[in-house]
């Protein structure tokens, strides 16, 4: 979808319209952690802190802080990962985000110190447009099936694009989208070079199965007889006084 202001900005090439958004420099406050460890970082957490490192260019890592809050906004742009952020002055890189495996709150992160102009390695997400006007889609209900939702681009840190978005327009049941089809950002190559990697490919429906049909049979046949047997009246020991445990209908 991309930024409203920026659909307008296309490309063309022979196959494909790409729309590029160049990712926005994030800026975070942070702290200089002055103690490290597991029981310095939970303390942190308590009062809404994110411990985190920044390291590269051949310097010593500097462990710092961060607010909870504002670093959960920066997680919600949907792109955090692929965009330059400028933690405590420095140009940074995210390289990883440790979530708590029940919360999902971020836990600690790692930066990767670059230059202005330093070449990265970033996934950039995969956007598909236009699937209206794929007849393979719209007329032949074929469905498409994404192998790659991020592509892995080499590319100049000041020309990180945010998303790589693909038009379906055209394509029919069978048609495959390469790498090779697509036009990256002017300066921007693929990670793998080694092959034409296929993105997304539109396949012919699902045709139901024997097997699918028996199954979906089988459950039926039991949701009816589970409702059947809701129906069914309540039956409970008779309350009279001959003492023959006789068991009779209790009359809602």
């Amino acid at each position: 979808s991309g930024h409203p202001w920026r659909r307008g900005a296309e490309a063309h090439t022979s196959t494909f319209r790409k729309v590029i958004c160049m990712s926005d420099t994030i800026t975070l406050a942070a702290e200089t952690r002055d103690r490290v460890g597991k029981g310095a970082s939970r303390a942190l957490r308590r009062d809404g802190r994110v411990p985190a490192v920044i390291y590269g260019q051949n310097k010593e890592p500097t462990s710092i802080h961060l607010e909870e809050k504002a670093l959960m906004k920066a997680l919600m742009t949907g792109h955090f990962m692929n965009s330059v952020i400028m933690v405590s002055g420095e140009r940074t890189l995210p390289k990883d985000v440790t979530f708590h495996p029940v919360t999902d709150r971020p836990v600690h992160v790692d930066f990767l110190r670059i230059g202005e102009h330093t070449e990265v390695t970033v996934a950039v997400p995969v956007v598909f447009t236009d699937e209206d006007d794929a007849p393979g889609i719209k007329r032949g209900n074929g469905v498409l099936n994404i192998t790659r939702h991020e592509i892995e681009l080499i590319v100049d840190a000041a020309d990180i694009p945010s998303e790589i978005t693909i038009s379906l327009k055209g394509k029919e049941i069978g048609d495959s989208i390469h790498i090779s089809d697509v036009e990256l950002p002017k300066g921007a190559k693929p990670a793998i070079d080694d092959r034409d990697f296929a993105i997304a490919t539109i396949v012919p429906p699902t045709v139901p199965t024997v097997e699918d049909e028996a199954l979906e049979a089988e459950v039926a046949e039991a949701q009816a007889a589970e409702a059947a047997a809701e129906d069914e009246p309540v039956v409970e020991p008779n309350d009279d006084d001959n003492d023959d445990d006789k068991i009779t209908t209790q009359k809602n």
